[in-house]
Parts: C-alpha cells; sequence; structure tokens
C-alpha cells in the first residue's frame, strides 16, 4: 500500500512535468531488463528497455524490497528501444520498478533485479583495500564448532587456548560480524551453563578432550562481556525475539556483578577484583599450587595471599553493557528499569574517575589496602584497557583525547624500546613479580607483562580517529598492514623488540588483534559505525583526508552483516580546489536503515561554504574535535546525495 501511494503521488508529478511533449506512441508492449540479475549497492546497472512502437522520453521509477523510493531515472526511446544506467539503492532483496512514458502512462512494471552486499573497501590502496579478506583469512583458522549438550556450537576461539572463551570470541566480534552467520549459538551456550547466581564460566567444556566449562576465579568481567555479546549479536541480527528471549539471563548477569561480595566493593560502589595485569587472568604474587591438578603454576584462584583492588576496565566495561542493557530492556518495554540501569553507569562513571583517573589516563590498580609493589613506578602503568575505554561510548571528550595522547607521547618517546606503543602495560613489572613457574608473561616484555599487542593498536586506532587524531589512527592501522603483510601472520603479542612467542603456544593467526585493526579500518577510517541495531540508523563520517600518507580522492566502501539483512554502503570522492575551482566533497550513501547522520571530515585549511542534500541546499553545521572540524548532516531514506564546495 505504501509503495502504491508513492507511485500514484510521482506518476501525477511526472503527468505534469511531462505534459509539454507529445510522444509517438502506437499500442505499446513495453519490457525493461537489468542486464545483471544481481546488483550492488551503488554499482551502476545497465537497463535495455523496449516500448514497441513509441519514440519519446520515459522514466523508470524504482521502488527497494520494503516499498521505499530508490530512485527515478530518465531515458529516451527511439525506434522503440532505449537503455538506462540506474543506481541501485535501499534495502537487500528483490527491487520493484515501474516503467512511464512521457504522457503518465505506466506501460510496464515487475521485479527488476535483486540487490545484494557483501563488505567491500576499495580506495585504491592496495594495503587498506585487500585488509578484509586478509583478516577474514586469518579468522577463518580461528573458527571452532563442535557439538555440545546435543547442540552446535561455533565461535572464535583464543589464540592461545583451544578452547571458547567468552571474552576471545566477544572482541573478534568487530570483524566475524562482517562474515559470520552463525552468532546465536556461542551466547545460547553460556547462557545454558549459567549459574543460578547469575555467574558465569570462562569458557565452554570441551567434551571429546574432558575439559569442563571453567570460570577463573580471579576474572571480574565475564558477565559484562555477556551482556555486550547479546547486545551486539542483537545489534548484527536485528532479531528482537531472540534478545527478548536472552534478556533475563544479561540481567542475571549484571545483577551478580554488582551484588555478588566476591565481585563489588560496597564501599566504593565499584566492581574489584584481584590485583591481575589489567584483564587477564592470573594475579600478583608467587606461584601457587592448582587445586585440581597439583601442580605449580600462575594464581588464578583467590586465597589468603590475594590483593584486591579496583581495575578500571571492569567498571568501564561495566558502565558500556550497563547502557547498553538498558537499551535492551526499552525493546522490552522495561523503560523504568532502563533508566535505573542509566543511572547506575552515570554514578558509576563518577566514582571511577574520582578514584582511577589521573589526568592523562585510568591508573591501572587501585589498590584497597596500600602495598608497595617493588620494581616498577605504578603511577605511570598505561594498561590496555585504557585503549578499549575509547570504544565504550563513556568517556569525555576531554578523557578520550588524553588517552590518544599518552600513548602518541609513548610512541614519539626518544627512549623508546618497542617496535610499537601498543603495549598490554607500559613500564612492565618486574621478573617474578606475577609468579608463572617459568611459563610465559613472567618475565617483562612477555606476554601481557608488556609484550606488544595489535588488540591494543586497533582500539587505540578506533579512539585516535574518534577523538580527532585521525592522521594518528592511519598511521597505526599502515604500521598494522606493513606487519602482517611482511610475516604473513599476525601474533596475540610480539616482544618488544619484535620477536615472536613460539608457534606452539600461540597461533600466527590472531583474531583479536586482526578484528580490532579491521574494526579500526571500517568504523573509523572509513567511518561506519552502526548506532543501533541492523544498520537502521547510521553515522558516516569518512576521514580519508585525514591520512598522512595516501591522497586518497575516490572510496567506495560497504559494511554488511552477514547474519542479517542490514548494511550500508557510500560513494565518496574528493576534489581538491584549484585556481579556478574551489574545492568539493561529493558523497552518495544507501542502506537498509531509515536514517543517517553524515559527518565529512573538512580537509586541513579548507572551510565549508555550502551544503547541498539532495541537490537542495542546507545549513552548513560544524561539528569540532580538536582540531579537526566535519560538516554535519543529517538524512533519511535510502536516496542520500550530499556535496560540500570548500574554500580556502
Amino acid at each position: 500500500m505504501k509503495r502504491l501511494i508513492l507511485l500514484f503521488a510521482l506518476i501525477g508529478l511526472l503527468a505534469s512535468l511531462s505534459a509539454p511533449i507529445t510522444p509517438a506512441l502506437a499500442e505499446p508492449s513495453a519490457t525493461f531488463t537489468s542486464l545483471n540479475p544481481v546488483v550492488q549497492p551503488l554499482a551502476s546497472a545497465p537497463v535495455a528497455v523496449r516500448i514497441s512502437g513509441y519514440d519519446g522520453p520515459a522514466t523508470l521509477l524504482i521502488f527497494d524490497s520494503r516499498g521505499r523510493f530508490a530512485g527515478a531515472f530518465g531515458l529516451t526511446i527511439a525506434n522503440g528501444d532505449g537503455w538506462v544506467e540506474v543506481t541501485p539503492r535501499g534495502g537487500l532483496g528483490d527491487h520493484w520498478a515501474a516503467l512511464f512514458t512521457a504522457d503518465g502512462r505506466m506501460v510496464a512494471n515487475g521485479t527488476i533485479y535483486r540487490l545484494e552486499a557483501e563488505t567491500t573497501l576499495r580506495t585504491g590502496v592496495a594495503g587498506y583495500d585487500r585488509l578484509y579478506p586478509t583478516v577474514r583469512q586469518f579468522m577463518a583458522a580461528d573458527r571452532l564448532s563442535y557439538r555440545l549438550d546435543g547442540q552446535l556450537v561455533a565461535g572464535y576461539r583464543s589464540p592461545d587456548s583451544p578452547l571458547l572463551w567468552l571474552r576471545d570470541h566477544y572482541y573478534q566480534n568487530r570483524a566475524f560480524r562482517y562474515f559470520e552467520t552463525d552468532l546465536r549459538s556461542l551466547p545460547e551456550a553460556f547462557a545454558r551453563v549459567q549459574a543460578p547466581d547469575g555467574s558465569l564460566p570462562d569458557f565452554l567444556a570441551r567434551p571429546e578432550w574432558n575439559i569442563a566449562a571453567f570460570r577463573t576465579p580471579v576474572e571480574a568481567d565475564v558477565e559484562y562481556l555477556f551482556v555486550q555479546l547479546i547486545y551486539e549479536t542483537w545489534q548484527v541480527t536485528g532479531d528482537t525475539a531472540w534478545m527478548l528471549r536472552m534478556l533475563p539471563a544479561a540481567q542475571r548477569a549484571i545483577d551478580y556483578t554488582i551484588r555478588d561480595p566476591l565481585r563489588w566493593e560496597p564501599a566504593l560502589g565499584l566492581v574489584k577484583r584481584p590485583f591481575t595485569i589489567d584483564t587477564w587472568d592470573y594475579e600478583y604474587g608467587p606461584p601457587m599450587i592448582n587445586p585440581n591438578t597439583g601442580e605449580l603454576g600462575p594464581r588464578h584462584w583467590i586465597d589468603d595471599q590475594t590483593k584486591w583492588g579496583i581495575f578500571h576496565g571492569d567498571n568501564t566495561g561495566l558502565a558500556a553493557a550497563l547502557n547498553m542493557l538498558a537499551l535492551m530492556e526499552e525493546a522490552a518495554g522495561q523503560a523504568d528499569l532502563a533508566a535505573v540501569r542509566r543511572t547506575i553507569a552515570a554514578d558509576l562513571m563518577v566514582r571511577l574517575n574520582a578514584l582511577s583517573w589521573n589526568g592523562r589516563f585510568y591508573t591501572h590498580h587501585v589498590k584497597l589496602i596500600p602495598y608497595d609493589v617493588p620494581g616498577v613506578n605504578e603511577a605511570e602503568q598505561l594498561s590496555l584497557s585504557n585503549a578499549i575505554a575509547l570504544n565504550r561510548g563513556v568517556l569525555t571528550e576531554t578523557q578520550g583525547r588524553a588517552i590518544v595522547a599518552e600513548y602518541l607521547r609513548r610512541l614519539n618517546d626518544p627512549n623508546r624500546i618497542a617496535f610499537a606503543e601498543w603495549y598490554s602495560i607500559d613500564p612492565p613489572f618486574p621478573a617474578g613479580a606475577f609468579g608463572m613457574n617459568g611459563r610465559l608473561g613472567e618475565r617483562p616484555g612477555e606476554y601481557v607483562n608488556g609484550g606488544v599487542m595489535p588488540l591494543v593498536g586497533g582500539e587505540l586506532a578506533r579512539g585516535a580517529f574518534r577523538y580527532g587524531y585521525e592522521a594518528y589512527g592511519f598511521n597505526i592501522v599502515q604500521r598494522y598492514i606493513d606487519l602482517i603483510e611482511r610475516t604473513g601472520a599476525t601474533y596475540l603479542w610480539y616482544y618488544p623488540t619484535g620477536g615472536i612467542a613460539p608457534v606452539n603456544e600461540f597461533l600466527p593467526t590472531d583474531g583479536w588483534g586482526a578484528s580490532a585493526m579491521l574494526g579500526a579500518l571500517v568504523e573509523g577510517a572509513a567511518g561506519i559505525e552502526d548506532r543501533h541495531i541492523a544498520f537502521n540508523t547510521v553515522t558516516i563520517s569518512p576521514r580519508w583526508p585525514a591520512d598522512p600518507v595516501y591522497a586518497i580522492r575516490d572510496v567506495y566502501a560497504v559494511a554488511r552483516y552477514a547474519a542479517g539483512d542490514g548494511y550500508v554502503a557510500y560513494r565518496w570522492q574528493y576534489t581538491p580546489a584549484t585556481a579556478n575551482q574551489p574545492g568539493r566533497i561529493d558523497l552518495t550513501a544507501t542502506g537498509s536503515g531509515d536514517s543517517f547522520r553524515l559527518r565529512l571530515l573538512v580537509p586541513a585549511g579548507a572551510t565549508p561554504q555550502t551544503v547541498t542534500l539532495n541537490g537542495a541546499p542546507v545549513p552548513v553545521q560544524i561539528e569540532q574535535i580538536g582540531v579537526s572540524r566535519y560538516a554535519v548532516i543529517a538524512a533519511a531514506g535510502p536516496v542520500t546525495t550530499v556535496s560540500v564546495t570548500l574554500s580556502r
């Protein structure tokens, strides 16, 4: 009905515009045929048109799979034949078209083609354009699938463990959302083994190896990661019914975190944990006896020597999860409860900032009972969850820019030894501070005790793009591409001098770091950010003018969720100013969703003069972050074309 109403309105408009034209028309038989039965968004598609016995103008109107107007394309028929190049836009699936002659008569209608989309990036820079297929190839080696309790479960394993850890799987979804179709089975499997108190194991059982599901007692992040995974699975699939079925498990997980005395410090109103290195799973002190095997090893268990404190990453993660839970509860009709979640999240960040924020970054671990840690200046320790916090939506702009600036300062430190500033923690702890009984990570520069981690670099790059350090974001992505193209591998961590751990202990296809770097390219450089569910509300912030190495002028970008029909595509072009012509940015965008927030990065030294949206002038609105300026335009529907003229 919606399509028919719009069609009648367009017929009337077409007739009024075409009234002066007198076509030559007999009794026509008319057809239109797309030369490509399956087309890609914004990729020109030739259509052959025949109206027997007719000469004159004609118009082809196209509607997407949701019945939305997706374009009007004029052509001229000569001796009954013509052709036209159309631009596919709108939702995925079959598109419908209607063909009109100049007097407003519809002479043919029906399905014209099927629109499909696949995640794609074409910038003219080979490294950028190859990163998505390279990461997908790496992660094919990390996918693990087996039957558990009679049901198939699929996920992405840790590079240092042949098990499905919730943490490692969650962080890898920055990439696998674009190619993996089974997103539901792993969170469902974790929900089935959730304890009555709401707590969850770190990893799922592997029955064929006689490995049971297990929770490392010192960990405090599993529950909020479970909530984030449920939310982001809903975001990708758009499956609200599934989310509603999982919502009670998410609520129990959050309630466990903020109520259980093992995880919550009521005097501070913050999550607590034993003194681990950032979010990792072994604590400070000498090795301990594994109570299950009797072997001497890392301190995974809580005992009378456990030293407690507040770790910032648990709390920024919980705040982010509370905000995600609020969105799910609103969708479930629980608006009052959602408001409470948001209040808790905001209050938690106030308390965390008062306790842990030092003006440049979050202090690694604030002790509940003070004690000395010899051999390291703890006040200067920059730990990896500072980079992760950049993308959790809980920092102020001032905090975000300060954290990025601190990493940049350490990159430029003349005394830096490490090949990259993507530190797990810097400076590291002295040898033996975290007793591992000789395992990797006991000495400084190893594993999470000062090893260099691409997962940190990827989160940092995405944050740099977000907080006005766009050139730095490009620099990080370029260095990672150089690294993997030089070696053909990607590792969870590297020694500061660039060496790698033994291959039999760490896979050369680390999905965590690779996913973070791909997220930086897609969400940061290409600037495609899903603001809610299935790309229905999208922010597009192409940051190509800030690339410090490559003069990028023409980009085609598509982000498509493989487990649903959500996608967004754009074509961006930049024409620098000449002596006779002003500079210009042109953006054409489309997708499955209803609204876009377009943020066009203004090249350094240029000033926006005029902005048009679908040919009509709109006010120039500027958003500034740091020294970066963005021209901001709100747009709706699948047909969006913006032009910005620039002067210097």
